[in-house]
């Protein structure tokens, strides 16, 4: 690529990486302090509340149950592998799992030091969690997988509309996983803002590294067997 657009690629990560740190920061701090962002927790929830009806339940326990601990992983797993086989390369599926993985471990780690009530269980809708609440793990995983995923697959075309569509979407499913755990009881609008703050953080760390790894200028050494069979023959 030009050394423009890679440079382009580190600036973004860099930015993503800021963006989410600050976020995430801001996020702690006002729910640490009951104050700022972690205002709006409540006036969210029960306005959410008010919006139940069966439909509404049905449909946002079934995104509770795809984004959930059980199913999204075996997801994630079929994904990584089917595209592994499918590519003959093992780059971005194993940058889609890492990031996954990094997501798990630092929302577990940062659950048991914040330590934050979930509210009230009598408003939960599909059973009783008496875990922390800060960040959310579903957020975290859907925002993981489908933010890191559709730039592994969008940065490797040309098609702008494409990849605009594909990040859309990916906000799309985001903003559903999110509202089905709030509309569900089980989490404050700050958990799933801490999360989405997460996911960028390790979104600007993937675009880093896959850059780092495998983007090329002119004049550079290209290394691998899979590079050479893609430069010109003589």
């Amino acid at each position: 690529m030009d050394p423009a657009d890679r440079r382009g690629l580190y600036r973004a990560a860099i930015i993503l990486v800021v963006a989410g740190a600050a976020l995430f920061i801001a996020t702690l701090v006002s729910v640490l302090q009951a104050d700022g962002l972690s205002a709006a927790d409540v006036p969210v929830r029960d306005w959410l509340l008010g919006m139940r009806s069966d439909a509404g339940t049905a449909f946002m326990i079934f995104l509770a149950v795809v984004f959930g601990p059980v199913a999204l992983p075996i997801i994630v797993l079929v994904v990584i592998l089917w595209w592994g086989f499918a590519a003959k390369h093992a780059w971005r599926p194993i940058l889609l799992a890492s990031a996954m993985v990094t997501g798990v471990i630092i929302s577990q780690v940062i659950l048991r030091i914040v330590q934050r009530s979930r509210p009230p269980v009598e408003q939960m809708l599909f059973g009783i969690d008496h875990t922390f609440s800060f960040p959310s793990g579903h957020v975290l995983g859907a925002c993981d997988f489908l933010l890191v995923g559709a730039f592994l697959v969008f940065s490797r075309h040309s098609n702008t509309k494409a990849a605009v569509l594909g990040f859309v979407g990916a906000g799309i499913g985001i903003v559903l996983a999110a509202l089905s755990r709030l509309y569900l009881g089980y989490h404050w609008l700050s958990d799933a803002l801490a999360s989405l703050s997460l996911s960028l953080v390790i979104l600007g760390g993937v675009i880093a590294l896959d850059t780092w790894r495998t983007a090329r200028v002119p004049g550079e050494r290209i290394t691998g067997e899979l590079s050479k069979a893609d430069l010109p023959r003589d």
